[in-house]
């Protein structure tokens, strides 16, 4: 009995490893497949539905305009990736600095793709401060910086000379120097000679103007930029996933993108992801996967950061977006594109070198 059950195992050894001797012979006979170069990848954040067929999101006008008809499976994200033929990929990471990160790195890291020599344009929506911007501005970014990162108390117990209960990790105060400890993924400092390049290549591009945001921008009396009809300019990212609003808040946003990223930057946009995707595309840089000089940010005023003069930060916060954002989608839409078919028509300069570079 005893022999007769070891040899039964004995033959169930063999054939296991004739098995495995297969697979490896069929491995290779079959050359592994080649990964798709990628030209741009355009980073959009969320989506309302379905990417095509229903009330558009960020995602939307990319899958259906630009006929991204491929579509590849992707089980790590929010949604399945889509390319086509000109070598543009769209991805829609979901929402918030967390979703933004994993997205990113389950992309970067997909054998599928090869990104080395790929552009990335982040193009999204926001909420703009009117002391720079109207409804419908779209700014390219120099500098991203999380707004996260900090320490935090009830605005009931702040002290009374302070201007707000935000102070930097490891400070005393607000805008103080950090004693002790910071982290690394505050600050982002963007490709600027690539970013003036998108600009000056999109700064005359016509953004539209609708009834519905030239309606609500009267409000904004006392701020000039919030009353202009919609334009192009340089303007700098603060990403948290905490919706934050109103008028202390703002001036918060605008010292602390100082504080992180230097005198010449200058708050424009509020976002929920950017300091994320930042964050896994400065790890996959790291291994060369991906070439951080090529990536570009994109934002467009949906809303207001605060409220105007007479208006409580409360009504601000929830007041329905000026025709549910779709004029900042459709600017977001409209001047991505303009500089995502530029690097593809001209890929065969842009492949090894930057746009900037002489």
């Amino acid at each position: 009995m005893a022999f007769g059950a070891l040899g039964g195992d004995m033959v169930r050894n063999i054939a296991v490893l004739l098995c495995a001797f297969s697979l490896v012979s069929k491995a290779h006979a079959e050359p592994a497949v080649a990964p798709i170069p990628v030209k741009v990848v355009v980073v959009s954040m969320f989506e309302l539905g379905k990417p095509t067929g229903d009330a558009p999101g960020e995602y939307q006008f990319w899958v259906e305009r630009q006929k991204l008809d491929h579509i590849y499976p992707f089980p790590l994200g929010e949604y399945d990736l889509r390319m086509n033929d000109q070598g543009l990929l769209g991805i829609c990471t979901g929402g918030g600095t967390s979703n933004a990160t994993s997205s990113i790195m389950a992309l970067g890291l997909d054998p599928r793709f090869d990104l080395s020599k790929a552009y990335w344009v982040i193009a999204g929506i926001a909420g703009g401060d009117p002391q720079d911007v109207s409804l419908g501005t779209a700014a390219w970014a120099r500098h991203v910086v999380d707004g996260d990162l900090l320490y935090e108390i009830d605005a009931r117990e702040i002290p009374a000379t302070w201007p707000y209960g935000l102070l930097p990790l490891g400070a005393k105060q607000p805008n103080g120097k950090s004693i002790g400890w910071t982290v690394d993924t505050i600050h982002f400092p963007l490709n600027a000679k690539l970013a003036e390049w998108a600009y000056d290549l999109t700064k005359e591009h016509p953004v539209a103007d609708s009834p519905g945001i030239a309606a609500f921008r009267k409000l904004y009396t006392g701020y000039p930029n919030a009353i202009r009809p919609p334009f192009v300019t340089l303007g700098d990212n603060l990403s948290a996933s905490t919706y934050w609003h109103g008028d202390k808040l703002n001036q918060w946003a605008n010292d602390w993108m100082h504080l992180q990223a230097g005198k010449d930057s200058n708050f424009m946009m509020a976002d929920m992801e950017d300091s994320g995707t930042l964050t896994a595309l400065r790890r996959l840089a790291r291994t060369h996967r991906i070439d951080l000089d090529r990536v570009l940010v994109l934002r467009t005023a949906s809303n207001y950061s605060m409220p105007p003069k007479g208006k409580t930060a409360a009504w601000s916060t929830t007041a329905p977006y000026p025709e549910e954002g779709r004029p900042a989608l459709e600017a977001a839409y409209q001047v991505g594109n303009r500089v995502v078919q530029k690097l593809i028509n001209g890929w065969p300069a842009y492949r090894d070198k930057l746009p900037a570079q002489p």
